[in-house]
């Protein structure tokens, strides 16, 4: 059974995209259902300026496309368009 992992350790991993190898940075946030207490989606800053200060929105990347979690690293499969997800002023977890 996998060692269990909190919503604080995520925000250290990397996500990288298996089918094209690209980088889509660190966990800032996750998405959670409330009916069921699952996660259910994994949320990364959109792309940033050359000052690191994020130009775009997020990215949500869904449950079902992470393929596997490493101790630094989160590995997933997204084909085609990424899932924009516009940014929340304020984030229900700190992550």
């Amino acid at each position: 059974m996998p060692d269990p992992c909190t919503l604080e350790s995520l925000k250290e991993r990397e996500v990288i995209n298996v089918c094209d190898g690209r980088r889509l940075g660190c966990v800032c946030d996750a998405r959670l259902d409330l009916q069921t207490g699952r996660l259910t989606a994994l949320i990364v800053p959109g792309e940033c300026n050359f000052l690191g200060i994020s130009k775009g929105d997020d990215v949500l990347i869904p449950w079902d496309c992470i393929e596997r979690i490493g101790e630094d690293i989160i590995l997933v499969r997204c084909d085609g368009e990424y899932i924009k997800c516009p940014k929340q002023k304020k984030r229900l977890f700190k992550l």
